[in-house]
């Protein structure tokens, strides 16, 4: 049996949760442009360039040809949505979680 509690009561908002599909596009294309300009970034100043982290990052990448490039450029967007796909249900599950333990 609960006890009467004075006052009046506040109304309560559902726990946010992140759209996959949405944060899947979103960090997927986030990573494939980030990777198109690091491309162009070292095709312009060789000497800072930072595709030998591209070779060990991406697997089959090699330096530099348009088969290459398009590759590199889907991986990107793949470990994107892999990283939307395991951290979206993980947020949501712990933000729900969450803001169901203040809860009477």
């Amino acid at each position: 049996m609960t006890t009467p509690r004075s006052g009046t009561p506040l109304p309560t908002q559902a726990a946010p949760r992140v759209p996959i599909i949405a944060f899947g596009m979103s960090l997927g294309l986030f990573l494939a442009i980030t990777f198109a300009l690091c491309v162009g970034f070292d095709l312009l100043f060789p000497g800072q360039a930072m595709y030998e982290s591209w070779l060990r990052l991406l697997p089959g990448f090699t330096w530099l040809s348009w088969p290459s490039f398009f590759l590199g450029l889907a991986e990107s967007f793949a470990y994107g949505w892999y990283v939307a796909l395991i951290f979206g249900p993980l947020y949501n599950f712990f933000a729900a979680r969450s803001g169901r333990a203040g809860r009477p």
